[in-house]
């Protein structure tokens, strides 16, 4: 290795370093840097002058005092020039956010669509017109967006960016990264899984817990000491294929009786008479009423506060693609009934919170998490549906467990996926700054 070889890598470690603590302060001084850091004051000076001029750190005018030395000028990352953009294709919507380096949302932006009756082709089209209006949409507010990160409902090789299986788009081994052309990098992964980081980076905050997104499909992330697990192939989380009832009606994924078939957006809807298809700001086809499945036995294997009749339906599952509204149409309307106290809407909410319970009893058992977090559509229905969660979580653990994890609500819903995705480029900027200066 050459000596100008072993600067710039001293160097790049260095820039990692002082943006790493600046991130992690808020805001600190050049002379707490040099302290915390164990670097010169003039090595921190000059890295702090490059990472100022390169738009990633910004002197805030206030001037710290107390320290050895003269007073010093703080310097804080900044929200004025870089950002990312985090998007997503889920089953009724494409999504792209911009998010700065201080990690504040600039841009949401969603369209509604059904890319169940899309080819892959039309929803990349579709998707990089989203994603390129954000972007210039950035460009106009003087932020520069430098790399992005697409949240798919599917499991992602994240090495090639191909979705390997996305049942309910029903898509199988589609590259998405060729066909769509952004003027940065991209990267493609499960959107349960940047779900989860984005409530690691964005929501609460907690460092231990299992995240699960509620949306025609039903995804999990684990996030543990801070970081994603992801399993041997990266495939962890496919919560909502976990089996409830073995019985129950034929999933996408060529099972049966699968957790989203009970509490996925489509089934909860179908369970309390209403027509996914009917709510929907397009065309929309009449849903297919699958053969009822048997109820949840009574006994010990009942959930609590479930209702003992052998006769209580299962219930009825949409199986044709709907052609749903904008995000969360289909939902309001069941808000609205349940706020009401619809008796459809209420039973359809506990019989979706009874199958969670039972499907999070197994992964508890399995991985032992500090918390829950239900996100997704789970984050509005909470009210209705996390005390059957919780209560189907203690009287099947309750045996085990002298602490039954906490169930608690996700305060960013369904952005959470995009979120995390803009996310995982901030991290990566803050992580490796050096690449960016170097560009």
């Amino acid at each position: 290795m050459t000596q100008a070889v072993r600067h710039d890598a001293m160097r790049a470690r260095n820039l990692a370093l002082v943006l790493g603590e600046v991130s992690a302060r808020g805001s600190v001084t050049r002379a707490a840097l040099a302290e915390i850091t164990g670097l010169a004051k003039t090595t921190v000076s000059k890295l702090i002058a490059d990472l100022i001029e390169a738009g990633l750190v910004v002197e805030t005018g206030i001037v710290r005092a107390g320290e050895r030395g003269r007073p010093g000028m703080e310097v804080q990352v900044s929200g004025l020039s870089v950002a990312a953009i985090g998007l997503e294709i889920n089953v009724d919507y494409l999504a792209a956010h911009v998010v700065d380096l201080s990690r504040s949302v600039r841009l949401r932006r969603a369209q509604p669509v059904d890319n169940r009756l899309a080819s892959p082709g039309d929803v990349i089209e579709n998707l990089q017109h989203l994603a390129l209006s954000a972007v210039d949409e950035a460009v106009d507010i003087g932020l520069r967006v430098v790399g992005g990160v697409l949240a798919v409902p599917g499991t992602v090789d994240l090495v090639t960016g191909t979705v390997r299986r996305a049942p309910n788009l029903g898509w199988r081994d589609v590259p998405l990264l060729s066909p769509l052309r952004m003027p940065f990098p991209m990267r493609v992964d499960n959107e349960a899984n940047l779900a989860a980081l984005g409530e690691l980076w964005f929501g609460a905050g907690h460092r231990d817990f299992l995240h699960v997104s509620g949306e025609i499909g039903v995804g999990a992330g684990l996030v543990v000491r801070g970081e994603l697990f992801r399993g041997f192939r990266g495939f962890a989380g496919e919560l909502g294929h976990v089996v409830v009832s073995p019985g129950g009606p034929p999933c996408h994924c060529g099972g049966q009786g699968c957790l989203e078939r009970y509490a996925g957006q489509d089934a909860l809807l179908s369970a309390a008479g209403l027509d996914p298809s009917a709510l929907s700001s397009g065309p929309g086809q009449d849903a297919t009423q699958l053969p009822a499945s048997p109820p949840p036995p009574s006994g010990p294997e009942q959930g609590p506060g479930r209702r003992t009749d052998p006769g209580c339906p299962a219930p009825a599952v949409a199986d044709t693609p709907s052609t749903p509204g904008r995000p969360g149409t289909g939902i309001a309307e069941f808000l609205r009934r349940l706020e009401a106290g619809d008796s459809d809407a209420l039973a359809a909410c506990e019989r979706a919170g009874w199958a969670l319970g039972i499907a999070l009893t197994s992964a508890v058992n399995l991985i032992d998490p500090e918390r829950i977090v239900l996100g997704g559509i789970y984050a509005p229905l909470f009210p209705w549906i996390g005390g059957v969660v919780t209560e189907t979580l203690t009287a099947r653990l309750g045996e085990m467990r002298e602490v039954v994890p906490s169930v608690e609500v996700s305060r960013l819903g369904t952005e959470a996926a995009p979120l995390g995705a803009a996310g995982q480029v901030i991290q990566q900027i803050i992580a490796d700054p050096a690449g960016l200066l170097n560009a």
